[in-house]
C-alpha cells in the first residue's frame, strides 16, 4: 500500500512539472520545449511587425549572448488582439515576463492590480526622455522603460497633391478645400479603418487640442476645471461630423480593421490621398510597400479658427514600453532584458531602420523624413499623450465608443460629451 501511494504522489509531481504550475512566463526548460534541462526561458509578447519587429529581435538576441543560460521565447500578438490577450493573462496570473505597453493609464491598470514590477532601482531615468519616461511612472515608481517616441501627423502622397496642385493645408478651412478638390476628382481624401476605435480617435484629440488648446485634456482629467463635455469637445464631434458628412473618408470605414491593412493599401495604391496616423505607418509602409516611400509626405493637424491650440501642439505616444510581470520567476533577468530592449544600440537600430523617434536620449534620425519628425517633436510646446492609453480603462473605452459613434453620425457630439463627463464623474476624483 505503502509503494501504492508513493507511486502516486511521484506520478502527481510529474504531472504538476509537465503542466508548468510554476506562476509567469518563466520555466526551468528547453529553449525549443524538447525538455533539456539547464536553461532559463523568458517569455516577451510584442505587437510591432516589419523592420521593428526585427530591431526586438536583434536585441534579444545580444542579450541571450550576454546571459548564455537563458533563452527568450518571442511572441508577436497583432495590435488590435493584444490589449485582450495581455489582460486575460494578467488576471490569471500567467503574464510574459517581459511585455510591451503604451504606458499611461493602460499600463497603471495592472499597476494598480499589483501586476507589474517596480523596476525603479534599476533604471537610469537620465537614459531617457522625461516625459516618456514619466508617462510609466507613478507615484515616483518607474514601472516601464519607453522605447519609441512617436506623433501621429497627417502622411500624404505628395504626387497626388503635385497633380491636382494642392499645397499642405494649415488651417482646417484649407483642408476642406483640399477635401473638396480631391472629391472632385474621385480620390479619397483620408483613408480611414475605425473598426478598432483607436485610429479615429486620434481626429478627436487633435480637435479638441486645435479648440481647447493644451490645457483642456489634463483639466478634464484631474478634476481642476474643466470638464468632458466642455464646448471645445462639442466642437471637436461637430467638425469630425462635418468632415464625415463632406466625404472626407472612404466608406464603410467603422467597419474596417487597422491590422488587415485595407487603409493603408489605399494610400499605397493612389486611391487616397491622406491619412491620420501615427509613426507606425512608416514602419508598415516599409514592409507592406517600400516603393510608396518616394511619394510619402507628411504635414501637422491644421489649426482650428478661434482655436487656443497650435501646430506646435502635437499628438504623441511614448511606446513600445517595456514592462517586466511581477510574477516572474526571473525578476532580474527579466529586467535585464527589458533594459537590453532599451539600450542606445536597440534605439539606434530603432530609429535607422524604422523612421521612428525613439524615447531614448542622444538619439538622433539620420534620413531626411526622420529628421522633420524630430524637428516637429523638438519644437513642440505640447505633447498630448493618447486619451485611451491615459484614461482609466473604462473611461477610455467609452471615449473610444462615442468617438465612433459620433464618426458614425449614429451620436451627436453633444450626446457624446454628456455621456463622457457622467462617467468620469463616477471615475475621476477631483485632485
Amino acid at each position: 500500500m505503502k509503494r501504492v501511494v508513493l507511486m502516486l504522489s511521484l506520478v502527481a509531481a510529474l504531472l504538476l512539472s509537465a503542466c508548468g504550475l510554476n506562476g509567469g512566463g518563466s520555466k526551468e526548460s528547453s529553449a525549443d520545449g524538447s525538455g533539456s534541462k539547464g536553461k532559463k526561458t523568458l517569455e516577451l509578447w510584442q505587437i510591432d511587425p516589419g523592420e521593428k519587429e526585427k530591431v526586438y529581435k536583434e536585441a534579444v538576441a545580444r542579450f541571450e549572448k550576454k546571459h548564455p543560460d537563458v533563452k527568450v521565447k518571442f511572441l508577436t500578438i497583432p495590435n488590435d488582439a493584444y490589449k485582450q490577450k495581455l489582460s486575460v493573462a494578467m488576471s490569471g496570473n500567467r503574464a510574459p515576463d517581459v511585455f510591451t505597453s503604451w504606458g499611461g493609464g493602460w499600463l497603471k491598470n495592472f499597476v494598480d492590480q499589483d501586476k507589474v514590477l517596480d523596476i525603479t532601482a534599476d533604471t537610469d531615468k537620465e537614459h531617457f526622455n522625461k516625459l516618456a519616461l514619466d508617462n510609466s511612472t507613478y507615484d515616483n515608481k518607474v514601472y516601464g522603460l519607453p522605447l519609441g517616441l512617436s506623433v501621429d501627423v497627417i502622411f500624404y502622397n505628395k504626387e497626388i497633391f503635385k497633380k491636382y496642385g494642392l499645397t499642405p493645408p494649415k488651417t482646417y478651412d484649407e483642408w476642406l478645400k483640399v477635401i473638396d478638390t480631391l472629391n472632385k476628382n474621385d480620390i479619397i481624401p483620408l483613408a480611414l479603418a475605425n473598426k478598432t476605435k483607436w485610429p479615429g480617435a486620434y481626429y478627436f484629440m487633435n480637435f479638441a487640442s486645435r479648440v481647447g488648446g493644451t490645457d483642456l485634456f489634463d483639466s478634464a482629467l484631474h478634476r481642476t476645471g474643466k470638464t468632458f463635455d466642455d464646448p471645445a469637445y462639442v466642437k471637436a464631434g461637430e467638425l469630425i461630423q462635418e468632415m464625415v458628412k463632406k466625404k472626407a473618408f472612404n466608406s464603410g470605414f467603422n467597419g474596417i480593421p487597422y491590422d488587415e491593412g485595407q487603409s493603408r493599401q489605399l494610400m499605397y495604391s493612389g486611391k487616397a490621398a491622406m491619412m491620420d496616423m501615427s509613426l507606425a505607418f512608416v514602419n508598415n509602409m516599409k514592409e507592406e510597400a517600400p516603393d510608396f516611400a518616394s511619394k510619402l509626405d507628411f504635414f501637422i493637424f491644421p489649426t482650428v479658427k478661434g482655436g487656443k491650440g497650435d501646430q506646435t501642439n502635437l499628438g504623441a505616444s511614448a511606446s513600445p514600453v517595456w514592462s517586466v510581470a511581477k510574477n516572474s520567476k526571473n525578476q532580474k533577468l527579466a529586467t535585464e532584458l527589458a533594459k537590453e530592449m532599451t539600450s542606445t544600440e536597440t534605439a539606434k537600430a530603432y530609429v535607422e531602420r524604422t523612421g521612428s523617434l525613439t524615447s531614448v536620449d542622444g538619439v538622433a534620425p539620420k534620413d531626411e523624413m526622420g529628421k522633420r519628425f524630430y524637428e516637429a517633436v523638438s519644437n513642440a510646446t505640447h505633447l498630448q499623450m493618447p486619451y485611451d492609453q491615459t484614461l482609466p480603462p473604462e473611461l477610455a473605452e467609452l471615449h473610444k465608443d462615442t468617438t465612433q459613434a459620433v464618426f458614425g453620425l449614429d451620436m451627436t457630439p453633444q450626446e457624446a460629451a454628456k455621456k463622457m463627463e457622467q462617467k468620469a464623474k463616477q471615475d475621476l476624483k477631483k485632485e
